[in-house]
């Protein structure tokens, strides 16, 4: 069954390895063949992987994309994976970095992508239920003083 990408006004995606870019109107592709495919929302940068969970994330498409130094890549994932979950206490997210792991030993990494990012989105709202304590915890230190 083809898979259908309906491309923005110069949308970007990367299809096995390459970069391509969507012209000025919106556009259909049909690809009639398994390739891995990521949309440029879903594409993360080197730099963009400044936390637990984006470091999880960043090899696992990685692998997704390129099969070059795998075993290097994967053993990234690994260790970052160890130290996330050696920190988390949260059972469902717990749960949700073994299925991770699971669909990358299967390969299935377009899954396992899938899966980080609610594991992202969960770290997130964690670190902005955080961030909110601290700032109303500063401001009550300012109104008591």
């Amino acid at each position: 069954m083809p898979l259908k990408l309906s491309l923005k006004p110069n949308e970007k995606i990367v299809l096995n390895g390459a970069v391509i870019q969507n012209g000025d109107r919106r556009t259909t592709m049909l690809l009639q063949n398994k390739a891995s495919v990521l949309r440029e929302k879903d594409i993360m940068q080197s730099h963009e992987a400044n936390t637990p969970a984006r470091r999880i994330y960043f090899p696992v498409m990685m692998m997704y994309l390129s099969s070059d130094d795998a075993a290097e890549i994967y053993n990234e994932f690994a260790l970052r994976m160890t130290e996330f979950m050696s920190a988390v206490r949260h059972v469902p997210i717990l749960e949700e970095c073994v299925a991770i792991s699971r669909d990358v030993i299967a390969g299935d990494y377009y899954k396992a992508l899938s899966r980080c990012r609610k594991v992202i989105d969960f770290e997130s709202e964690l670190l902005g239920n955080v961030n909110k304590s601290i700032s109303e915890g500063s401001t009550k230190g300012r109104d008591a003083a």
